[in-house]
């Protein structure tokens, strides 16, 4: 089985050696396979355990496509690296495209970011819930966006964290993200302003209630992985949230 702490981008690119050597020659053997790949004997069965355990993988995790694996490489290496630090030619390395390739459909690091946000942030399911759920009570549906937010912990973690690193920095990229969070904080300020017209959220500013409501929970999951090396927590994510939720709702209330 592979190791727990794996490598994303090692496993893409040990992968992709073995199915390019694999097809070629169906016995070779590992350390071919490792050279290929550029990593040795050690790191392979870290992340693999065993040569049944790559072929296994392969047949599991069907080739994607150069879009899908643009934005998984993308992702590992924003975990790591800065937007403006990330090399356009080792994300086409990463993703096995070529750089023609990755510039016809990702033509700059601003729509990278764009199309990382779009694929992997809660964005959608919380304009999904919203528009579903535009009549029912505070009680209902923040505690549904509260999961829809929950889904970035995890491996999304570390994209997230550096999302907000260039959002919050400004420059080039952010203009291209704008229509995104129009988007998604016009629908929650209009469902909150509608909630405080009938009495249910207590007035102010629909994006002070916002920010009173998503900010805990947006901060239990960026510091959480350093808390937990400092004071264990007994309950996972969801829990925890679950727990925010329920105080932002009684901090809201009219």
């Amino acid at each position: 089985m592979p190791a727990l702490a794996a490598d994303p981008t090692i496993r893409r690119q040990v992968m992709s050696a073995a199915r390019d050597i694999l097809a070629r020659d169906a016995g070779a053997p590992v350390a071919l396979i490792a050279d290929r790949a550029g990593v040795s004997r050690a790191t392979f069965y870290r992340h693999f355990g065993s040569r049944d355990s790559l072929l296994e993988s392969i047949e599991l995790e069907p080739r994607p496509e150069a879009r899908s694996r643009i934005l998984a490489a993308a992702k590992d290496m924003l975990v790591g690296t800065s937007l403006a630090e990330l090399s356009m030619d080792d994300l086409a390395k990463a993703a096995e495209v070529s750089r023609g390739t990755l510039y016809r459909l990702i033509p700059g690091k601003g729509a990278l970011l764009r199309e990382l946000i779009e694929t992997y942030s809660p964005f959608e399911a919380i304009r999904g819930i919203v528009a579903e759920h535009r009549e029912d009570p505070p009680e209902i549906v923040l505690p549904l966006i509260g999961r829809a937010i929950v889904g970035v912990a995890g491996e999304r973690l570390g994209l997230m964290r550096a999302i907000f690193h260039e959002v919050t920095a400004g420059g080039p990229a952010v203009a291209q993200m704008a229509p995104l969070f129009e988007q998604t904080l016009g629908l929650l300020a209009t469902y909150i302003t509608g909630q405080m017209a009938i009495g249910r959220i207590r007035r102010m500013h629909p994006i002070l209630a916002l920010q009173a409501f998503v900010g805990p929970i947006f901060f239990h999951l960026m510091t959480r992985p350093m808390i937990e090396r400092i004071v264990p927590l007994p309950m996972d994510h969801q829990a925890a949230v679950d727990e925010l939720v329920i105080a932002g709702l009684e901090g809201l209330t009219a």
